[in-house]
């Protein structure tokens, strides 16, 4: 699971590794940021640490992924197994994915996309699944083409 997969391009989509902070975290802000969560309205720092954190605790169903070309990272994803009332084996939510700015429209959301596949069958999870914002039009183009849109609607309550 911790080998490296090549796509096009000499771009490999491999697991995060504590090394990778540096360059991780201002693709994490940039992708916080996209959803609004930057200067009043940013993650505490906690949030963040704990994030990273949860990556290389074994005892964490949270893992993530990074897309790399020549040393650079260029894209993260991020995704959990959970326990569902409808499988007997964990589903894999796959919560966050970005790309920097400059590496965008090059294959890398959906390579990453399909790293977290292969990481969801090896770990024999019967589905991926992911939310997206209405209006992330962009990206829904992308989805489109490698998933089904499954016709339901988040509702969520904040406290």
């Amino acid at each position: 699971m911790n080998a490296k997969s090549q796509i096009p391009g000499e771009v490999f989509v491999r697991p995060v590794t504590r090394q990778d902070y540096d360059q991780w975290l201002p693709l994490w802000d940039g992708y916080n940021a996209f959803y609004g969560r930057a200067g009043a309205t940013a993650l505490a720092p906690e949030t963040t640490g704990m994030t990273w954190a949860r990556f290389f605790d074994a005892h964490e169903p949270v893992h993530g992924l990074v897309a790399e070309s020549g040393g650079q990272l260029l894209g993260l994803t991020n995704y959990l197994f959970h326990r569902s009332t409808t499988a007997i084996e964990p589903v894999c939510y796959l919560q966050d994915l970005f790309t920097a700015e400059s590496a965008r429209g090059k294959g890398l959301g959906g390579a990453l996309i399909h790293g977290v596949y292969e990481r969801a069958r090896l770990a024999g999870s019967p589905r991926v699944y992911w939310q997206t914002h209405q209006t992330d039009l962009t990206a829904m183009q992308l989805y489109d083409k490698v998933a089904e849109h499954s016709g339901f609607v988040v509702y969520r309550k904040l406290f």
